[in-house]
């Protein structure tokens, strides 16, 4: 994969297979994933306070977090959506598609490969037995079977220009 770009199928394919393999399919359902996008939002707003730096909103993400506001949970596939709202969701979930690329792309990071990283980091973190059908955090997870929760192993800078952070961190 050296040198290749990621297409987004290929990534929606290796999201779903990860998914699969876990049986964590049954935790994916709309609003929790909406859910889990919003909880990461609001910790980048607690981040930001903390350190006095100025973010006055979630943007898009709320945006995107009216359209299901108070529908409850809905099914895969949305089908008892009418056409409009399913293009309205599309709209919103790619104005923060747009802006994630954007944003990696200013930051000098190849997001395909970040991406692609970022999975091999979480089979590492969430091996297939122990996490099987389990919705646990991996630092719930046997122990055991984290011989490598630190990542350590997963080659490749996520960096387009391939080098690394210079944040001293």
């Amino acid at each position: 994969m050296a040198g290749a770009g990621v297409t987004l199928e290929e990534l929606k394919k290796r999201l779903a297979e990860f998914a699969k393999e876990r049986d964590w399919d049954q935790y994916h359902s709309p609003r929790n994933l909406l859910l889990a996008m919003v909880s990461l939002c609001l910790l980048i707003v607690f981040i930001s306070m903390l350190f006095c730096i100025s973010v006055l909103e979630v943007g898009e993400v709320g945006e995107l977090s009216e359209i299901f506001q108070w529908k409850g949970e809905v099914p895969r596939g949305l089908p008892n959506w009418k056409d409009e709202e399913k293009e309205h969701l599309g709209e919103e979930l790619s104005d923060v598609l747009l802006y994630l690329v954007r944003l990696s792309d200013i930051c000098g990071v190849d997001l395909g490969k970040a991406a692609m990283r970022k999975l091999e980091l979480n089979a590492i973190k969430y091996p297939i037995k122990p996490c099987e059908g389990s919705s646990e955090k991996h630092t719930q997870i046997n122990a055991a079977s984290h011989n490598n929760a630190n990542g350590d192993g997963v080659a490749g800078s996520i960096y387009s220009d391939n080098s690394t952070s210079n944040s001293g961190v």
